[in-house]
């Protein structure tokens, strides 16, 4: 795995980077999980400036300011419902990933946080989707030197180890 991936158990809405990534919903108006909390964190203006964006579409990204958070910006994805695998969400969810650091670069993000999107609410089973996150970070790493740091901020003490198991596997 590439030395500029770090995988920790925490709260995304703590961490001190330039941007951290939002699990959004279509909508980019708030919702439950990560996304709810990030809102709650950066306070009314982020979800002023999100109003302003006309929502985002499944694998996109769009960038805002990170407001009351640490974090001078906010990425925010959607991540795709899990539908049993047959509907393109392995790529979709790769596409999240890739999305989401090309934006970074493009606005001189050195340091970026994930959270694992798509697990929660939208049901992407956790194994799968530590594997294809770890995969899509490192293929992009090794095309782009512009990042110095990728945190990987699992909520859950499961997902942490599931991701600790992926970087074993050495995916990236």
């Amino acid at each position: 795995m590439d030395q500029r991936i770090e995988i920790i158990q925490g709260d995304i809405t703590t961490v001190a980077v330039d941007a951290i990534v939002n699990a959004a919903n279509s909508s980019l108006l708030g919702g439950g999980g990560v996304d709810g909390a990030i809102h709650r964190a950066a306070g009314p203006q982020l979800l002023a400036e999100c109003r302003t964006l006309g929502g985002c579409a499944t694998g996109e990204a769009k960038i805002t300011g990170g407001y009351n958070l640490p974090a001078r910006h906010v990425i925010h994805t959607v991540g795709p419902v899990w539908r049993g695998g047959q509907q393109n969400e392995d790529e979709l969810l790769a596409r999240c990933y890739r999305n989401s650091l090309a934006l970074a670069v493009r606005h001189g993000v050195k340091r970026i946080a994930f959270p694992a999107i798509s697990t929660g609410a939208y049901g992407f089973p956790i194994q799968r989707a530590s594997r294809i996150a770890l995969r899509a970070i490192g293929e992009f790493l090794a095309q782009d030197g512009g990042l110095e740091r990728v945190l990987i901020v699992c909520f859950s003490r499961g997902d942490y180890a599931e991701y600790q198991a992926a970087a074993r596997e050495n995916v990236g």
